[in-house]
C-alpha cells in the first residue's frame, strides 16, 4: 500500500515585529557592551570632578592667593601583607592654610635582597575632602623600584583648595588624614584601584 507523502507545514514569513524584536535585543547587547567599556572612563571622570570616596585632584600649580581657613592634615602609611617594604610619614602631620602649599616626606626602605616594584594607592578621609585636596607632586602617580636594601624619600607637594570655604560641608572639617598604601606593582588590589582613580595631568 502506497503512501502519500504530506506536504510539510508552510513557513510563516516574520512579521515586522519579529524583526524589530530582534533589532532592539541586538541594540541592547551592543549598547550594554559599550557600557562596559566607558564605564571605567566614565568612573574615572566622575571621581575627579566630585572627590568621591577621597580622590583627590591634580594641579599644576598652586591658587595665586591663599584662604582664610586653617586644616590639619595627619599623615598615614602602610604595606600589604607579603611586602618587604618599611614605609612611614617622616612626620605625622601639618597644619596648612587654604591654598597655601606643603610638602611632605615619606620614606620607604626595602628590606629584601632583591629588586621589589609597587604601586601606592591614596585615600583622603574624610571623603567630601577629596573635591579640595590638590596634589601637584606625588609618587603614588607612577609605579615605584626601590633596590636591595634600598631607602628612599618621597616628597608629596599638595594645597587645600580655597573654595573649600565656600562649602557649607565643609564648616566643621578642620582635620584631614592622607593615607597611602603600598601594594606590590602586580597586585589585583592594585590593579583595580588604578582602575578607578582619574589619571593625572601632569
Amino acid at each position: 500500500m502506497s503512501v502519500t507523502p504530506q506536504n510539510p507545514m508552510p513557513r510563516r514569513p516574520k512579521s515586522p515585529r519579529q524583526g524589530l524584536v530582534a533589532f532592539a535585543v541586538a541594540a541592547v547587547v551592543i549598547g550594554m557592551l559599550g557600557m562596559s567599556f566607558a564605564a571605567v572612563p566614565l568612573y574615572r571622570a566622575f571621581c575627579a570632578a566630585t572627590g568621591f570616596a577621597g580622590t583627590t585632584q591634580v594641579r599644576r600649580v598652586a591658587p595665586k592667593e591663599e584662604g582664610k581657613r586653617i586644616a590639619t592634615v595627619h599623615l598615614d602609611a602602610n604595606v600589604t601583607p607579603g611586602l618587604a617594604l618599611d614605609f612611614a610619614p617622616e612626620i605625622p602631620g601639618v597644619t596648612v592654610r587654604t591654598g597655601q602649599t606643603a610638602t611632605v616626606f615619606f620614606k620607604v626602605t626595602n628590606r629584601s635582597d632583591r629588586t621589589i616594584a609597587a604601586r601606592a594607592v591614596y585615600n583622603v578621609t574624610p571623603g567630601q575632602m577629596g573635591a579640595y585636596f590638590d596634589k601637584i607632586a606625588c609618587f603614588c602617580f607612577s609605579e615605584q623600584h626601590f633596590g636591595p636594601h634600598q631607602t628612599v624619600e618621597m616628597p608629596v607637594v599638595f594645597f587645600l583648595d580655597p573654595a573649600l570655604e565656600k562649602d557649607e560641608t565643609m564648616n566643621d572639617i578642620n582635620e584631614v588624614s592622607l593615607s597611602y598604601t603600598f601594594y606590590g606593582a602586580r597586585d589585583p588590589q592594585v590593579t583595580a584601584a588604578q582602575a578607578a582613580s582619574p589619571s593625572p595631568r601632569l
